[in-house]
């Protein structure tokens, strides 16, 4: 089993945890690192023809399975017993983490490639394997061209289908479900929210406060470059502009949402993310006064920043400065 932890203070304490390096300029480790496992031997199953048999015992002939024709008689089906319990696995790890696929059901494999959060793979078979977090099942898998094993201790069988991208019926508040706070700066805000920025919303949050997604999205554009030390990492002026960490989702009807000023970036590009997951934390990144969320609704022009366009919250509508609002974006 193996994690790539994302570039923020969360991906190191991991490290220190694990006790696992994972030091690279951009914070990312490309090899992605091994949970420390449990590993337990097993063998082949014992040939039960084999032993001995007591003085005195008659020895029955040989069944004949065979039918009229001399063809092997098929075996009954056993009633009740579903032909395939586990038809695909999800995957289950720490947001913005990917779990290694092996070529084999063992950490020392060789890695054949990654899965992230929430992930729904087709499962060819199940297997025993290395002990893993007390977890000896490993599932094979198959992901298009991707074919290996993972294992169980990150992976629950479901049957759901993979996600499908379809039109939101609705944006939620990019907070998680329950939370209120108050909106900073609203549309056609007199401070920064003009030109591509009219329609975007600054939400009054504390440092490294969960944001979520606020419909069904794909990740399509991260940045997670700036870090404790860096010129723009505690905020700074309009220069800053292009080092706020951020994170992009492409909705089912075609529209874009950036979550920016970010702490911690906690997707990949690629992932799918569910209405009311984790993107990242908020910060105070790139070109900003303090700790806030900075989100919106947005055209996709093909770069991470485009012109926004109008949002309407499900649960708030279309919020003012200093309105108070309650997310109701609960996780499906």
């Amino acid at each position: 089993m193996a994690f790539v932890p994302r570039k923020s203070w969360f991906g190191f304490a991991v490290c220190l945890l694990t006790g696992s390096g994972c030091a690279q300029a951009d914070g990312r480790n490309p090899d992605a690192w091994d949970v420390d496992s449990e590993s337990s031997s097993w063998g082949p199953p014992a040939d039960p023809s084999a032993g001995t048999t007591a003085p005195g015992t008659t020895v029955a002939p040989p069944v004949d399975d065979s039918s009229e024709s001399g063809e092997p008689t098929p075996p009954t089906p056993t009633p009740d017993v579903p032909q395939q319990t586990c038809p695909r696995v999800r995957i289950t790890i720490m947001p913005g983490n990917a779990l290694n696929v092996r070529a084999e059901p063992s950490t020392a494999s060789d890695e054949v490639g990654e899965l992230t959060n929430n992930a729904v793979v087709d499962v060819v078979s199940s297997t025993t394997g290395e002990l893993v977090e007390g977890e000896d099942l490993w599932f094979e898998i198959v992901d298009g061209a991707l074919h290996g094993y993972v294992t169980a201790a990150y992976a629950e069988c479901t049957f759901d289908e993979p996600p499908e991208l379809l039109p939101p019926a609705g944006f939620y508040l990019p907070l998680e479900c329950g939370t209120t706070t108050t909106i900073a700066q609203g549309n056609d805000g007199g401070f920064s929210h003009q030109g591509n920025a009219f329609f975007a919303y600054d939400f009054s949050v504390g440092l490294n406060t969960p944001l979520v997604a606020m419909a069904d999205g794909i990740v399509i554009h991260t940045y997670a470059e700036t870090m404790p030390g860096d010129p723009c990492y505690d905020g700074g002026p309009d220069d800053c502009f292009a080092f706020g960490n951020l994170v992009v989702l492409l909705h089912g009807d075609g529209s874009t949402s950036l979550y920016k000023h970010l702490n911690a970036v906690w997707t990949f590009d690629g992932d799918f993310v569910p209405q009311g997951s984790p993107v990242g934390l908020s910060g105070s990144t790139g070109y900003s006064t303090g700790p806030h969320a900075h989100v919106m609704r947005m055209e996709d022009c093909g770069v991470a920043q485009c012109q926004s366009i109008p949002l309407e919250f499900v649960e708030a509508g279309v919020p003012e400065i200093y309105d108070s609002v309650t997310s109701e974006n609960c996780p499906k």
